[in-house]
């Protein structure tokens, strides 16, 4: 089976097979992201599987390749694999699934543009200042 298949005009990820989705590994995006939305991941990537939501970039769990293109492009260094997350972001993996809870699998970013939204534990975070 190839890793990612066509249902209904979407770009679906088929790699991970019978897997439940509780144990499904992917990229995550992290706090270093939070109110910079620097972007240069989302021109490196391949699929167009990372979102903007107000304050933050996600990356599409079911829609992600886990290609790693994003990963070393990020200049705030906010891109990680699942399980090598920091513990203090751990939560982000969360949030990066939960975003895409009532949006479904929309088969790419840059036909559904900013999502006016944040995940819950973004929205609630402070204005993050930029170090100088």
């Amino acid at each position: 089976m190839r890793p990612l298949e066509v249902e209904a005009g979407v770009v679906v990820n088929t790699r991970h097979g019978d897997v439940p989705e509780e144990e499904i590994v992917t990229y995550v995006i992290a706090q270093p992201c939070v109110d910079v939305l620097d972007k240069a991941c989302v021109d490196e990537c391949p699929v167009d599987c990372i979102y903007e939501g107000e304050r933050m970039l996600y990356i599409h769990p079911d829609e992600c390749v886990d290609c790693g293109a994003c990963e070393p492009v990020c200049p705030v260094e906010a891109i990680f694999y699942e399980d090598d997350t920091p513990d203090q972001w751990k939560d982000y993996y969360k949030a990066n699934v939960e975003f895409f809870d009532d949006l479904g699998s929309p088969g790419g970013a840059a036909k559904t543009g900013k999502i006016e939204k944040d995940h819950p534990i973004i929205a609630a975070l402070p204005p993050q200042v930029a170090e100088s």
